[in-house]
């Protein structure tokens, strides 16, 4: 992923998204690929089945709140997400989202997106560009040493190559 812009599809929701809605936990039990069929229930039934990879999942304020378990992230990660941009993220849901090598980008002006939207992220100039209205964003720029943990698939591969 290094050094690319990143275009798809947005599947946007509002503040708060936390890890009970991302993965609830009367799923915990199963595996993640069957926990998976169930991520974004409790607001979007079929999110599951929606979501595409090469999709890009927008929210408001405070995205992956709650509780620290990395189940939010593994089951987002296993339908496919690869970036998540947010006004906001709790820390460790971020945290958890780069180890896993998924992409977190904060961009204040997320409320000028829509569902359905196609986005292009150039995340090493901090830019995004929603290409259906025309607009562009300013956004974090992602450092180059998560951008090795990213590229590799996640903290564990990265650190194996130590």
């Amino acid at each position: 992923m290094a050094d690319k812009k990143i275009k798809g599809k947005v599947w946007k929701y509002g503040d708060n998204i936390n890890t009970d809605i991302i993965s609830p936990p009367s799923y915990m039990e199963m595996s993640i690929e069957e926990a998976s069929k169930y991520a974004m229930s409790p607001i979007d039934d079929d999110f599951a089945k929606k979501f595409k990879k090469g999709d890009i999942l927008v929210g408001e304020n405070n995205f992956g709140s709650g509780s620290s378990r990395e189940t939010a992230p593994l089951t987002l990660k296993h339908l496919g997400v690869t970036i998540i941009i947010a006004k906001s993220f709790a820390r460790i849901f971020y945290r958890n989202s780069i180890n896993l090598g998924i992409i977190a980008i904060e961009c204040n002006e997320t409320d000028k997106i829509r569902n359905g939207d196609i986005l292009e992220i150039d995340y090493n100039k901090g830019e995004i560009v929603n290409l259906t209205k025309e607009e562009k964003y300013k956004s974090t720029k992602i450092p180059q040493h998560i951008i090795k943990i990213i590229n590799l698939g996640g903290l564990v591969e990265y650190l194996k190559r130590l």
